[in-house]
């Protein structure tokens, strides 16, 4: 059965888990969600005034690892959770934050120089109509960058074991967790989501996996 994606149950689910958000992403992966990050943003092009568009932002970890890599660059961080937005802009208390849909993003034709989305597209039940948003706002030649697990392997079912732990026995909301799971689970594998962009315009610059392949960011161009 799919997981339901609509975009009430999206913004109820993450406003209810934001209390713990944070806390939860650093003990699911021992700390390293950060690095990952870290490293899949440090692969990208970056120079002084881009305009940089992050979609799904959730708690702003990309405003911030933005900031230590380019000061210069300008991020919008976009999300439909208020509750992430309010951790987004404490972490980031410089930083841009609108809340809004990805299906009907409220920006020009070829305004950013870069684009991204971190564990977030697959939370989308549209996604071809997300992709089509996100070609439309990007400039030609600029950068898109989609960050998300990967690999349905054994270190990725032994992952689903471990949160499935964790949320029946240390978060106030397991169901929100499990939607996790089931959620990475019916997500395509990075090789199938490749073809998926590149059908709808984008072309691959460079992929990177990372933790025995749980995790892939991918780097398109337009």
């Amino acid at each position: 059965m799919s997981c339901d994606k609509s975009e009430k149950k999206i913004t109820e689910t993450f406003n209810n888990i934001s209390s713990y958000y944070d806390k939860m992403n650093n003990i699911m992966s021992f700390g390293t969600h950060y690095f990952v990050k870290y490293f899949a943003l440090k692969s990208l092009k970056l120079k002084n005034g881009d305009m940089i568009l992050d979609l799904c932002c959730g708690s702003g970890d990309f405003t911030k690892i933005f900031s230590k890599l380019c000061p210069k660059v300008k991020v919008i961080g976009f999300d439909n959770s208020v509750e992430m937005l309010k951790l987004a802009k404490v972490k980031n208390p410089k930083g841009v934050f609108l809340k809004g849909d990805c299906l009907d993003l409220p920006f020009n034709e070829n305004e950013f120089d870069i684009v991204t989305v971190g564990f977030g597209l697959r939370n989308i039940q549209e996604r071809k109509k997300a992709l089509s948003q996100i070609y439309k706002v990007l400039k030609t030649g600029g950068q898109f960058l989609h960050l998300d697990f990967g690999k349905h392997n054994i270190f990725s079912k032994i992952f689903d074991l471990y949160v499935k732990f964790l949320a029946m026995f240390f978060v106030k909301n397991p169901q929100s967790y499990l939607y996790l799971i089931e959620s990475k689970n019916e997500y395509p594998e990075p090789d199938e989501l490749i073809k998926e962009f590149e059908d709808n315009g984008f072309k691959l610059l460079k992929r990177k996996d990372f933790i025995f392949g749980i995790i892939s960011v991918q780097i398109y161009t337009k």
